[in-house]
Order: structure tokens, then sequence, then C-alpha cells
């Protein structure tokens, strides 16, 4: 034990996103909060937002009626512009996405705690199920998987979703969800437009509280029915104080918990990955966060967490020996800050028809 302590204490930096499609690049506090790497990257986003605006009307027009004429010829216009964010190599939302791929704003494992947490980021705690890019327009509904393939199309009750409410070319919704089959529901964790109305340059706290307020205006929405097949129910968000994080954890939810994700309250909605968004198991928060939590059922450990931990480490000691030898991959994370993805097993229980090969979350955040 002494020996996996010493080597969590002299971790090295790693290169490379910190997708949640890899295990946590690290299961123990080996780096200090508010260290660099993330919370650059984090400042450098905010920054960047702030002076660049994208022409996310259009976008969410074209998104609506599948209408891509004049793209190729837009982004000729723009080549040469982005000099910047290539330099700083962080996703910057240089410029939008065709068609249907890549248009989800996905998460970052949490590695440098933010400074703060407490003050500027809320939490979301998300069920288990599969990200959806759901666009309600022309009176149907169609859900897109990540990668932009068309996964069902239904009528339903959001603004532009079925033909008796979308009697105006303006009237469409876009909405990140995450679908789960087993209770044929669509939880709505962000929106990104409402009849009509973009709000991807809204600050995160403005869309949340926009996104309750008009999930409660729409009758029948969070009900299945002939002409709303599958429920629509909102996520709530909470405070990332110590408190409510406790709570959170020793909370019942009407559904199977696959993790949190952490918003940042000042990020815009950027489709691709970004820093400002964390992702954490439920079962990391007290080594990750730092925090003394109840034991309950979300906290407890998997019986994977040690081997898991023991490959991070082992993996560590590599890139550690790498950098010290002058390998062009340690040089390049002393460089950009970024993290490597670490592509670790994380086994599900034997139980799980899905076997060791069912890594790390359930849900593509």
């Amino acid at each position: 034990m002494e020996e996996l302590s010493a080597a969590l204490a002299a971790g090295v930096g790693l290169a490379g996103p910190c997708s949640p499609a890899a295990p946590h690049p690290r299961l123990a506090a080996y780096k200090p909060r508010g260290g660099h790497g993330q919370a650059e990257r984090r400042q450098r986003l905010l920054r960047i937002q702030r002076e660049r605006r994208l022409d996310y009307v259009n976008h969410a027009r074209r998104l609506a009626e599948d209408d891509w004429a004049g793209v190729e010829s837009e982004d000729e216009d723009r080549e040469g512009e982005d000099a910047e964010e290539e330099a700083m190599d962080v996703d910057a939302g240089k410029k939008l996405p065709k068609r249907y791929a890549n248009q989800l704003m996905l998460s970052e494992w949490l590695v440098d705690v933010p400074s703060d947490l407490e003050q500027e980021w809320v939490v979301v705690v998300c069920p288990v199920g599969k990200r959806a890019l759901v666009v309600a327009s022309r009176g149907t509904t169609a859900a897109y998987t990540k990668s932009g393939f068309c996964v069902n199309r239904f009528p339903s009750l959001l603004p532009g979703g079925n033909r008796h409410n979308s009697t105006a070319d303006k009237v469409y919704s876009i909405l990140d969800c995450i679908y789960n089959e087993a209770k044929q529901t669509y939880y709505i964790l962000d929106v990104m437009c409402w009849r009509g109305h973009p709000v991807y340059d809204c600050q995160t706290d403005f869309r949340f509280f926009w996104l309750s307020s008009k999930i409660q205006e729409e009758e029948g929405l969070g009900e299945k029915s002939r002409i709303n097949p599958y429920k629509f129910v909102g996520l709530q968000n909470f405070p990332c104080s110590s408190d409510s994080l406790c709570e959170l954890l020793a909370t019942d939810f009407p559904f199977e918990v696959d993790g949190l994700l952490f918003y940042h309250k000042q990020t815009h909605y950027t489709p691709g990955s970004t820093p400002l968004v964390g992702w954490l198991r439920p079962y990391m928060v007290p080594e990750i966060l730092g925090l003394a939590v109840p034991a309950t059922a979300l906290t407890a450990k998997p019986d994977y967490a040690g081997r898991q931990l023991q490959q991070i480490i082992e993996s560590k000691r590599s890139k550690k020996l790498a950098e010290e030898k002058g390998h062009p991959s340690g040089q390049a994370a002393a460089r950009n800050g970024h993290y490597e993805l670490e592509h670790l097993s994380t086994p599900q229980p034997e139980k799980s028809p899905e076997g060791r090969d069912g890594a790390v979350s359930q849900m593509e955040s």
C-alpha cells in the first residue's frame, strides 16, 4: 500500500481530452484542487465564448428543417479565422457541425476539481440511458444518436412535435436528452432551442431555468398518450455545496442513477467535448472531491474499483518515465495541459450480459 500511495503522490500530467468513454484518469486526489490543465482550458473557453458569436439562429433552423444548403461556402469564408483556438488546442466551437452528427455537448472526466466548484457550478443527476439529440419540427419528432443516426420518429407534445402544434414554420424545438428504454422516457438534460428561440449562446443557469419553466407550460408532456408515446421529463439541477452533494447521494431517485454531470454556470451550449462539463460516477465523489459522504447504495465502491486504481497507477508510472526520457507524448502533455485517454477496463458485474466490455458508463456523456 505504501508503494501505491507513493505512486499516487507522484502523479504525472497526462495528455488528451478526459473522455468519459474511458475510465477516470485518477480515482485518488493526486493533484490539488484547481491545478493546471483542465482549469486553464476552462478559463480559455470562457474567454473565447465571450468574444465569439456563432450563427445559432440559422444553425437551429437547419437542424429543424434539415436544410444545409450553402454551409460549405460559409465554411470556406471562415477559413483562416481559427488560428488562435487551434494553437491553444481547445474545443472552442470554432464552427458548428453539419448535419446531425456531433451536435451534443459532451463532458470530460472531472479531473482538476475547480476551486470555485461551490460558487460557479451546478450538478445534474443522470439516469442510465443513451444520449439523444431530439428535434421536434414540421409535425414530427426525431431522435438522433451522437453520430447523427436517426433511431426513431414519433409524434410528441413538444412544440413543433406533432401535426396539431406545428402550424407555423418557426415552431420547432431542439433538446439534449437521455433515453431510458425500460421506462420509455426521454429525460431532458439541456435545451438548445424551444419554440423557435435558440438558446445555444445563453449561460447554463439561464438555460436550465428556462427549460424548467417551459416544460411546466406543456400539459401532458410527462405522460404517455397516443399523441405523446414517450414521456419527456426534465432533470433537476442542484448546487455543488458539500451539504447538497451529500444530500443528493443519499436520495432515492425514481430511476437508476448512472452518474453526475457538473456544469459551469457560465458555459454556453457548445457541441463537442468540453472541460466546462465534468462527469463522475457517484462512488468517485468522496475521493475526487474530498467529501465525507454517507454510506449509501450510490457511494458504495464497485468490486472493480481497486483493480482499476492499480491499472491507473501503472499507467502513470509509464507516462512519467516517458516524460523524463523526453518522449514526444510527455513533452506534449507539458505544453497543452490536456489529458490522455486511458483505455482501462471497467468490468460489469458477472451477472451482466455485457461482461467486461460494457465499460465505464452506461450513458454516453
